[in-house]
């Protein structure tokens, strides 16, 4: 099974568009938060579109959503999708995946929570810096910003064949990659 993981789109179609194009043959695609809204501290991109963005997403049937902090009641209802949950526990094939925004707790708490319910990977997003490394056989991985990377360039990542792999939008190279 290929799984794509997502994160702080902020509402730009186009980069968007070419994260989603990129991970088209996933079978399941992980948003970590941020879907529609730019947020108060962000700038506004080229390519912010929300309401085409929504449309867009609402003919994506394998993309999954966790809550961000600049998500809100309204983003469910223009993508018809539900963006309600801030965590959650998923089995996808061989994978125990932890995911949350990561707003809301510290590293720390995070790592132990995917701990406590055995979680082999764990996963967040909210700081737009791309993070892929192992913690005690558990994999953590932030696959950074699609739009408003804080650490360089846009990103995003995906598990194939017993791997995690993050990937750089722009130049479309693999930057990392990390056995489970």
């Amino acid at each position: 099974m290929k799984i794509g993981f997502i994160s702080d789109t902020h509402g730009n179609l186009d980069y968007t568009k070419d994260a989603i194009e990129y991970l088209s043959d996933c079978e399941k695609i992980l948003h970590l938060g941020d879907v529609l809204a730019h947020g108060p501290r962000n700038k506004i991109t080229d390519g912010y579109n929300p309401k085409d963005l929504a449309e867009y997403l609402k003919t994506k049937d394998n993309i999954y959503y966790i809550r961000g902090n600049c998500d809100a009641d309204v983003d469910e209802m223009v993508t018809e999708k539900e963006i309600s949950k801030s965590e959650d526990l998923l089995s996808w094939g061989d994978l125990t995946i932890y995911a949350t925004h990561g707003y809301l707790e510290s590293d720390n708490s995070r790592f132990y929570k995917g701990a406590e319910n055995k979680a082999n990977l764990v996963v967040n997003g909210h700081t737009h810096i791309k993070v892929l490394e192992k913690i005690e056989g558990i994999v953590i991985l932030n696959p950074g910003s699609v739009s408003l990377p804080k650490d360089g360039s846009r990103s995003l990542a995906y598990y194939e064949d017993g791997k995690i792999f993050l990937v750089d939008l722009d130049t479309k190279e693999i930057i990392k990659e990390l056995k489970i």
